[in-house]
């Protein structure tokens, strides 16, 4: 296993990677990403106990869909089976992914907390509910909520980025893969902030500005219509993109994404 360093254009070139192998199997991957968040939707109605089984179970789940992009290059059938494809490769592999699940829950717990000390979320709560007007301030309480997420989510994107893959295919230690991880993100820090900025203007930025022109145009209701197919294609390719990252940030004897 072999650190590359990439230039700054690859950023575009993952985007491009993932939008070729989504098409290898398009209603495979829609499938996967529409169980994920059905499933995690269904488990945060289960207070605390739901976030955190969702959260110890991120890692595994990453590798099931790194793994169904090996398969989608292979020409082979993408199953539901395949999230549990790393609790299945053995002992210590299983071990280690659950660890990883363990310490990212912890590093989204000790993030919701500093949020909290910088946020005041009572003046979010009009956003959340009909009964009260939404004001000013809670309008920009909401952009610092998304700015300091933002920003603490950082190290933890860096820390778990590649660490599940590198636990069940690198055969590495936790403590190894979280540091391997972290040193190939900022290795390649100008390229994942391309990468990153074209995700924010296709997931964000996109969606909001279509909606604010139906809104204009008063046809809010219809724009839900169009925006959800497109996010939700958005963001399988997304996720297909990651196995880009993998196979420029490091080198393994395996199928090379053209």
């Amino acid at each position: 296993m072999k650190l590359n360093a990439v230039a700054l254009k690859e950023g575009y070139t993952w985007i491009r990677q993932g939008i070729w192998l989504f098409k290898q199997n398009p209603l495979g991957f829609l499938m996967l990403v529409f169980m994920y968040v059905f499933s995690a939707q269904l488990a945060v109605i289960v207070p605390v106990i739901g976030v955190f089984a969702v959260l110890l179970l991120t890692p595994t789940l990453s590798v099931g869909f790194m793994t169904a992009c090996r398969q989608a290059i292979q020409k082979e059938r993408i199953r539901p089976s395949v999230y549990i494809v790393a609790l299945q490769s053995g002992s210590l592999v299983r071990r280690r992914v659950l660890q990883l699940g363990l310490v990212y829950a912890g590093l989204i717990l000790t993030m919701s907390f500093f949020l909290s000390l910088l946020v005041d979320f009572e003046v979010l709560m009009p956003l959340m509910t009909s009964d009260k007007p939404i004001t000013p301030e809670a309008i920009r309480q909401l952009y610092w909520v998304l700015f300091f997420g933002a920003l603490l989510y950082i190290p933890v994107a860096m820390l778990m980025w590649f660490s599940p893959i590198l636990v069940a295919w690198a055969d590495m230690s936790v403590p190894q893969a979280l540091f391997s991880s972290c040193l190939a993100c900022w290795t390649n820090k100008g390229a994942f902030f391309l990468y990153l900025v074209i995700w924010s203007a296709v997931l964000v930025a996109i969606p909001l500005t279509v909606g604010m022109i139906f809104d204009a145009l008063d046809l809010g209701q219809l724009a839900s219509y169009i925006i959800a197919p497109i996010s939700m294609a958005g963001l399988t390719v997304m996720h297909c993109s990651f196995y880009a990252t993998w196979k420029a940030c490091f080198t393994e004897d395996e199928v090379i994404l053209v």
